[in-house]
Formats: C-alpha cells, structure tokens, sequence
C-alpha cells in the first residue's frame, strides 16, 4: 500500500514553494526522509515537522488515506469529525463528513509562524561560547512586564514612551545587567509576560476590553518584538554558555506571546547553546541543583496560593531542594514575601504608566534586575539597572 507520506495528493495541500519543494523530494526519494534531507540541503527532523504541518492541514480538510478520510472540504473549510459505516467484512461502505469554516485560534496562529519561518529554521546564530564560565552560579534576567508597543504621552502621564523608546530600554538594559553579571555557565531570560501591550490590531484587552494607548502598527510592534528578543539572546550568549528563554503568557498578550516563543524556537531551532521553552502553560519551573524557581505572570492566582502550586506541580523537585524562588510581574511593583517553604518576588516594569495607569494614580519604579544564584546557597547577588540610567 502506498505510503501517505508519498502521496502526490498532499500537493493539492501545500501552501508555499518550500513545501512543495519538500514534497516533490520525498516522491523522487521513495518516501525516504534522508533523501528528501539531502536533497534540499536541510535535516531529517526538519522535513519530519514541515511534513507533519501538512500532513495535518490537509487532514483537517479531510485527506488522510490511512485513517479512511478520503473525502476533501471545500476551500475555507475544515472537517469537525466523520462517521463510517462499515460491513460485515470490515469495508467501508459510507462515511459521512462533517465540516465547519471555524478554527481554533491558538493553532491557527501557531501554524501560520511555523509555515513563515519554514525558510529559517535553523539559522539562528551566535557569537562562539565563551570560556572560563562557572557551573556553580546561574544568571536570571527577570523581564517585568515590557508592554512593546504600548504609547505614552509626557504632559498627559510624565513620561514619554513609544515602540522605540521601550525596545532600547530593554535591550540596553540586559547588555548592562550582562556586563554586571558574574560568568554564569547558564542564564535565563525570564519575560514573565505583557511583554507585548496588545495582542491584536483591536488595541484592546481580551478579557475586560479596555482600549489602550498604542504606539504604530502591530506588525511593527511584533516584528520589534522578536527583533529585540534576539538582541537580548546575543547579548546573553557573550557572557553565558548556555541562554535559556522564557517567554510567560500575559494578561495583555495571551496570542503574541505564543507566537514570540514559537518564532525564537523556529529560529533558533538545532542551536546547542540556546534553549526555547514555547509551552503555553501559565507556570513555568526550572531546578538548579538546591535550588527552584517558579514563574508565572501573576493574574491568575493569589501569591499565597503559588507555593503550593509549586510544591504540588513539582513535588519531587519540592522535595530535593532548599532554596526556592516564585518569580512574577503584573501589578508593577516589586514586592517580596517569605512564605513558608519559598519567597514570592513581584518585579517592577521597564515601561511608562499610560493614560489609565497614569490617571488611577499608580506611580512604582521602572528597573530590571540580574538574579544570580548559587547552586547550594540560593541568591548571592543582584544587580540592577534604573531606566534613569539609560
């Protein structure tokens, strides 16, 4: 029986050169993805995961030979779910397909970067990994709620901030807390999310729909976006082997941050010295020998409740180390508390008030912090940086 993965018929449900490239090269190889590979000058995992995308785009139209969907929806629709009938000998006599012209979100977006960056997986590169750094020690760079994107006004607020403003604060401000940083052999970055201030070209929170003040297109606010997320990662990379980058799930930017994750993860995809996390959890932990720190962005719980999330979410972890840390961003402010078993830290943002922040009277520092840990002690040291200083 012919291979799916061979059939001529995915064609039918390419959607870019590229991926028509790929298909054409596993038909010429026989099916075979190191064919394909060396044919097209790329890896064997990456013709696996273009040809998974395919494969469920044209199985979601209702082509998938070996599941007995053979019946394609019509264009701008997608197949909800199928029944078959069959006979006594096992034979499909009759299916019905059931179609609809709606689909997730989520996927949607998540499928559209992955198909963008098709040409650039991979390519990702960095300056050469720096030598003499330290295993004992690792380097957190807390990113408090950067809003990108997000349009101050000095006479209405005090404070003047537009797109470029907030991607040089930011970007300046990890190079200097880089520069301060003891040679960590790994660093994360930690966005702890908001980092984008919109998360559609509505200009308006998804829960409570409130209008907020924007600065430019939101394509230019995403492009920036990923633009200067890459800039901070080369920074990092100078001084530490191994970059770990976080991007967390904001209130303002439950979309856009997803897509930020899944663009750097395309990327920077193969690259030894940079580690992606792009899940869409609301919680994000990571264990350094006695040490565990949470994060999470802040709206969804009480700070109380965090520790027992962590202990209950990674109870051995929980177990097996003394110093634990609950990083977190949203209100504004920095704050911390010793809860019993672990220490809740809220950071401050590197962006302006707007008009309502402004109005609401809210008035905290603006700063960002490096967190350095020592694999037995915890915290050892901190450096910050005040965007007075930039």
């Amino acid at each position: 029986m012919r291979d799916f993965m061979q059939d001529a018929r995915l064609l039918e449900f390419c959607e870019t050169d590229t991926q028509r490239r790929l298909i054409e090269a596993l038909i010429a190889s026989d099916g075979c993805r190191g064919g394909a590979a060396q044919q097209l000058g790329t890896t064997e995992r990456n013709i696996y995961r273009s040809l998974a995308r395919i494969k469920r785009k044209a199985a979601a139209r209702g082509w998938a030979p070996d599941s007995n969907m053979v019946k394609v929806a019509a264009p701008g629709f997608q197949v909800k779910g199928t029944s078959t009938l069959y006979d006594a000998d096992g034979e499909q006599k009759i299916q019905w397909v059931k179609t609809a012209a709606t689909a997730d979100r989520d996927d949607l977006l998540r499928e559209s970067i992955s198909e963008a960056f098709e040409d650039w997986l991979g390519v990702g590169r960095i300056a050469a990994a720096p030598k003499h750094t330290t295993d004992e020690l690792l380097s957190i760079y807390p990113m408090g709620d950067p809003h990108l994107g997000l349009y101050s006004f000095a006479p209405e607020t005090g404070d003047n901030f537009d797109l470029k403003i907030a991607e040089d604060n930011l970007c300046e401000a990890v190079k200097r807390l880089v520069a301060c940083s003891p040679k960590s052999q790994t660093c994360i970055l930690l966005n702890l999310g908001d980092f984008f201030h919109a998360d559609s070209m509505d200009n308006r929170t998804a829960r409570s729909g409130h209008a907020l003040d924007v600065d430019t297109r939101w394509s230019k606010v995403l492009r920036a976006g990923v633009r200067a997320m890459m800039t901070c990662i080369e920074a990092a990379a100078k001084k530490h082997e191994k970059v770990i980058v976080k991007n967390l799930i904001g209130n303002h930017d439950d979309h856009t941050s997803q897509m930020l994750g899944l663009s750097l993860a395309l990327f920077y995809e193969g690259n030894e010295r940079v580690e992606i996390h792009d899940d869409p959890g609301k919680f994000w932990f990571h264990r350094f020998h006695n040490v565990l720190i949470g994060a999470g962005h802040g709206d969804a719980c009480k700070p109380a409740q965090l520790p027992g999330i962590m202990a209950t979410d990674r109870a051995e972890d929980w177990g097996k180390t003394r110093h634990r840390y609950f990083y977190t961003g949203h209100i504004h402010t920095q704050n911390v508390t010793e809860f019993p078993g672990c220490t809740w830290e809220s950071f401050r943002t590197m962006a302006a008030k707007d008009a309502w922040t402004a109005a609401k009277g809210y008035r905290s520092g603006r700063d960002m912090y490096c967190i350095v840990h020592h694999k037995d002690h915890g915290e050892v040291e901190r450096h910050r940086v005040d965007v007075a200083m930039l």
